[in-house]
């Protein structure tokens, strides 16, 4: 089912934030909306699911269709369990097993079997019972158990209140339940904010996959190159097409925009020369039919416009750092609770000066707690100590909460900068997006994202050699990140980044430290491979386990054979026909449950001559040897999938 957009017009108190805008959102469309900001990305998003009107214009959705919406920012409920909570969006479902409950009971006292009614509440059941299985029938705890853990949680997080869970883990369950609706149109707006490493993995692989159209807004460049094939971009209230993602549209886009650039030069000479010629000759008698003839041709020209281009860098050198010890910080046996709740169990921990470290793991294992006792703001258990003359620079995720509201940009960057900084500072926040009268704001009239990147330069200004970064990128765009990485990549002392944002991290980083079951891990390299050496542990585990050296290398070599793309195409499918083997059974068992009923009636003497009962119990035997055959050819199909995963 395709979404058109027709001439889709958008006013905002005299600004016209889209110009008659025309596309189709096709059903198997990955789309991502790219724009500067303000350009109204999430305007759109609104727009399809119908929070917000256009001035003019609309959006055509097909005649039940369902949408799945996920804004930024929304209220969340704090009354249900997390598995409660889920199970809200299977509403439809449940509505209907409560039906057919109904309709079988009103069978079970009904004798008037040649009755209409008795017809009709047949026809109803059957037609109910299709929907049913259609949706997924008793199924759908599976796929809650599947979705709720490929987003972080675990079984025993399925009993606990959701008033239990940081606002970040609560989005996670408003994004599972919008999964979990499965909606022919996915609309996402940055739906990576709150999640780490392995759940935008997971949401990536289950996106790729699904059946539905996806339209999303994001500032994660790997999240956006990894789900989507269609770019839409933005401009000036115009829309450009690319059936690319994010990467290849930056690199088609900047050809179009030489092209751009070629026409509004050759456009602004043509009026150059007409409005010269105008000039020259408007009081000469001989020329004014030229003349006219000139200025009725400048009032028909479709003036081109180009898009203010972004591309301010940042090539200032910072404040040489202090030098420290060798070693910047060491735990040894470090623990940490709260409450009854074990976050880290006695682990240890070395950083040496130098090093680029990135902390990684699910959400909740313990990276933001350690930087924090690294940050001397935690009390734990066993030793921990920081090197000799360490000098620590600490962004943490609500920094941008302490900024001082009454200072204006300018004269917060002026408190931090010495020396001869002090000259550009300007120069600085201009690179940070404060140019002009932006610099001149106060703190106060700051938006989220504009407070995060003030933040992010204070910090950076400051005399200090280990830099420890929470989060650093959780409001930035794709262009900021840029510049706030190139600016990272000068600093020339020790660097502690917490982070689930891969391309930022790529190229930063040196020394990977994975938490994962209230342990830390050490992994040498960069964040891309670290995950390359997660994907392969289960080959390690493989080959020690074997107990014969030979029967180790051919298993690991066969297994090495088949690439990581067809393993997990091979588990998916392996998935895929489980879940058809579960439904077929269910259907079965409905199926025999509903001969049993028949059996009874047909030994009652009064239903002898009941033709249609006779009819629906052929059918029904029929249908269950057809449901027979179809299980043991899914088995079959099993068995195959299953041998080629030799993993």
């Amino acid at each position: 089912m395709s979404v058109s957009v027709e001439e889709l017009y958008v006013e905002f108190g005299g600004f016209e934030l889209f110009k008659h805008v025309n596309f189709i959102v096709n059903p198997r469309d990955r789309i991502g909306l790219a724009g500067r900001n303000g350009a109204g990305k999430s305007t759109l998003l609104k727009i399809f699911a119908g929070l917000q009107t256009p001035t003019s214009g609309r959006v055509v959705l097909p005649r039940d269709i369902k949408i799945g919406y996920l804004p930024q920012q929304m209220e969340l409920s704090d009354s249900r369990s997390v598995m409660d909570e889920a199970i809200t969006a299977f509403a439809e479902i449940q509505a209907l097993e409560k039906l057919i409950e109904h309709l079988n009971n009103e069978l079970s006292f009904r004798e008037d079997y040649e009755s209409v009614e008795y017809h009709r509440i047949i026809d109803e059941m059957h037609e109910a019972n299709e929907r049913f299985q259609l949706m997924g029938g008793t199924n759908f705890h599976v796929d809650i158990e599947q979705t709720m853990m490929g987003l972080g949680f675990e079984r025993s997080d399925f009993t606990r209140q959701t008033s239990e869970f940081s606002g970040g883990w609560r989005m996670r369950i408003e994004l599972a339940k919008i999964l979990l609706k499965k909606p022919n149109v996915f609309l996402l707006d940055e739906p990576t904010n709150h999640l780490d490493i392995e759940s935008i993995e997971w949401l990536e692989s289950f996106l790729k996959d699904y059946a539905g159209a996806v339209v999303l807004v994001s500032h994660d460049r790997a999240f956006l190159d990894n789900v989507t094939n269609r770019t839409v971009e933005i401009s000036l209230g115009k829309i450009y097409d690319y059936k690319v993602n994010y990467s290849k549209y930056i690199e088609l886009r900047k050809e179009r925009r030489e092209q751009q650039m070629a026409a509004f030069r050759n456009q602004q000479k043509m009026i150059q020369d007409t409005e010269d010629f105008i000039s020259r000759f408007r009081y000469k008698a001989t020329k004014s039919v030229q003349v006219q003839s000139r200025i009725k041709q400048l009032d028909k020209v479709d003036r081109i416009e180009i898009d203010e281009e972004d591309t301010r860098s940042l090539n200032i050198k910072f404040p040489p750092s202090p030098r420290s010890g060798t070693v910047v910080f060491e735990a040894i046996e470090v623990s940490k609770r709260y409450g009854d709740l074990l976050v880290l169990d006695k682990v240890d921990l070395k950083l040496e000066r130098g090093n680029r470290i990135a902390f990684v793991g699910k959400n909740g294992e313990g990276k933001s707690t350690m930087a924090r006792i690294i940050m001397q703001e935690l009390e734990c258990t066993g030793e921990h100590k920081l090197g000799h003359n360490v000098k620590i620079g600490y962004f943490a995720q609500n920094q941008a909460d302490s900024l001082d509201e009454d200072l204006t940009a300018f004269e917060t960057i002026d408190k931090s900068a010495v020396g001869d900084i002090r000259t550009k500072i300007r120069d600085i926040l201009g690179a940070f997006m404060f140019s002009g009268e932006d610099a001149d704001k106060k703190v106060k009239v700051l938006s989220g994202g504009e407070r995060a990147r003030l933040a992010m330069i204070s910090l950076l200004l400051e005399p200090v050699n280990f830099l420890v970064l929470d989060e650093p990128t959780n409001h930035l765009d794709i262009h900021s990140k840029g510049l706030l990485k190139q600016a990272l990549l000068k600093f020339d002392g020790t660097l502690l980044v917490v982070s689930h944002d891969r391309e930022f991290m790529d190229g930063l980083v040196n020394v990977v430290y994975e938490f994962r079951h209230k342990k830390i891990k050490q992994h040498l390299g960069g964040v891309y491979e670290f995950l390359l050496k997660r994907k392969m542990e289960t080959l390690r585990e493989l080959e020690l386990s074997a107990p014969d050296k030979k029967v180790k290398k051919e298993v690991v070599k066969e297994v090495v054979a088949v690439s990581f793309e067809e393993r997990k195409d091979i588990n998916r499918m392996i998935s895929r026909v489980e879940k058809q083997i579960g439904e077929v059974e269910w259907q079965i068992s409905k199926l025999e449950a509903e001969i049993a009923a028949m059996d009874l009636m047909l030994t009652d003497p009064t239903t002898i001559d009941n033709s249609s009962l006779f009819d629906r119990y052929g059918e029904s035997k029929k249908q269950v040897e057809i449901a027979m055959k179809e299980w043991e050819s899914l088995h079959n199909e099993l068995t195959e999938w299953e041998e080629k995963r030799t993993w």
